[in-house]
């Protein structure tokens, strides 16, 4: 049984989970289709598509990096950070099929501290950082791994399950799912009909469907995936940045219109520094506006090619310093001080300029004091 779609709960801002319990702030786990065909790009390799430079199957593991653990069903590929692989069996018998063999692997996942992208680094199967070569680890052995009773990380808290051609998905939009209220089996993104490749599941009901499933079909292959939601208490997502990460790339246009969206005035920048860290490895949030302003008296008090040059430096002090925000925001400062000294000095050189810290005027000629009124005591 669903309910109605209906508008956000005027409890607070539409990306606010909209209850106070449920599985606000509880770790969560992430499973990520990326399978198929992809018939409608002629065939291509749809997760190493790139949007703002970075593959579309990089860009949905960003967004839920924080994942206790991850699971990406399709074939092993290198990726942005580690995580663990599974594929449906057959290979190629459907979405259904692969949501089952995501969960058989998030079981396997045991309850040991989780390391970057949620890989145990006990684990002998783990990938290496920036490999994406783990596997699930399967077998009676590992099924017990965990709590006590049989119990695994992949069975706890709610798990996220997308596809790998969403270029949009935010943490912010990942949150919101991941938080399904009280009473809901499911929090699914709403954009005018439900998505079920962009929702947060509870674990043990989405189990329950899919045996269902198979119990009347007699197998999930082929199946299409909407019916896993038919029997589930869905709770519809309509906040914005869930609406927004709805946009999936299916065909070439659909790649053509991310792509440009991605250059729009208003998120250029922010992509771009998003891509530039994915790309040299680095996780550090920095305020960008402190490192404009600095760019911009540079430019403006010393020359343009400052600016560059001086937000370069101020990276290479923070670095050195220890690289916490809190060394980049002390280098941006420092250096943002000496422009506007800098600045200061160079306003003090202009023609008819006085006052504190200004350049002081030499003496007019055969003025008192000037060389031909002199006396030489010598």
């Amino acid at each position: 049984m669903t309910q109605a779609p209906g508008p956000p709960s005027a409890a607070g801002p539409p990306d606010r989970p909209h209850h106070a319990a449920g599985d606000a702030g509880r770790p969560y786990t992430a499973l990520v289709l990326a399978g198929g065909g992809a018939r409608r790009l002629d065939g291509a390799d749809k997760p190493a598509v790139t949007v703002g430079g970075r593959p579309l199957l990089d860009r949905v593991l960003a967004a839920c990096g924080d994942a206790a653990a991850t699971v990406v069903v399709g074939p092993r590929r290198p990726t942005c950070r580690p995580v663990l692989w599974a594929r449906e069996e057959p290979p190629g018998g459907g979405p259904l099929a692969a949501l089952q063999a995501g969960l058989d692997a998030l079981a396997t996942v045991p309850d040991a501290p989780a390391g970057p992208g949620g890989a145990t680094p006990a684990d002998p199967g783990a990938p290496r950082a920036g490999t994406g070569t783990g596997s699930a680890r399967t077998g009676p052995e590992h099924a017990a791994a965990g709590r006590p009773g049989g119990g695994t990380a992949g069975e706890e808290g709610p798990v996220l399950v997308v596809s790998a051609d969403l270029p949009f998905l935010s943490p912010r939009a990942v949150r919101t799912l991941v938080s399904v209220p009280d009473g809901a089996e499911a929090a699914v993104g709403y954009d005018g009909r439900d998505q079920p490749l962009l929702a947060g599941y509870r674990v043990d009901p989405l189990r329950r469907e899919l045996a269902l499933l198979r119990t009347e079909y007699g197998s999930l292959t082929g199946l299409p995936l909407r019916m896993v939601l038919q029997g589930l208490m869905l709770h519809r997502v309509t906040a914005p940045s869930v609406t927004a990460a709805a946009l999936d790339c299916d065909t070439w246009d659909d790649i053509a219109t991310a792509r440009a969206r991605i250059r729009e005035h208003e998120t250029v920048l922010d992509e771009w520094i998003s891509a530039v860290k994915a790309e040299l490895g680095i996780e550090l949030d920095v305020d960008t506006s402190a490192l404009l302003a600095l760019a911009r008296d540079a430019a403006h008090g010393v020359a343009r090619p400052a600016a560059p040059l001086t937000t370069f430096l101020v990276g290479y002090a923070a670095a050195q310093a220890g690289s916490s925000p809190q060394d980049v925001a002390r280098a941006t400062e420092a250096a943002a001080r000496l422009a506007r000294r800098w600045a200061d000095e160079s306003d003090g050189d202009a023609p008819g300029a006085d006052g504190p810290g200004k350049t002081p005027q030499p003496p007019a000629a055969d003025g008192p004091g000037s060389p031909s009124e002199r006396t030489d005591d010598r």
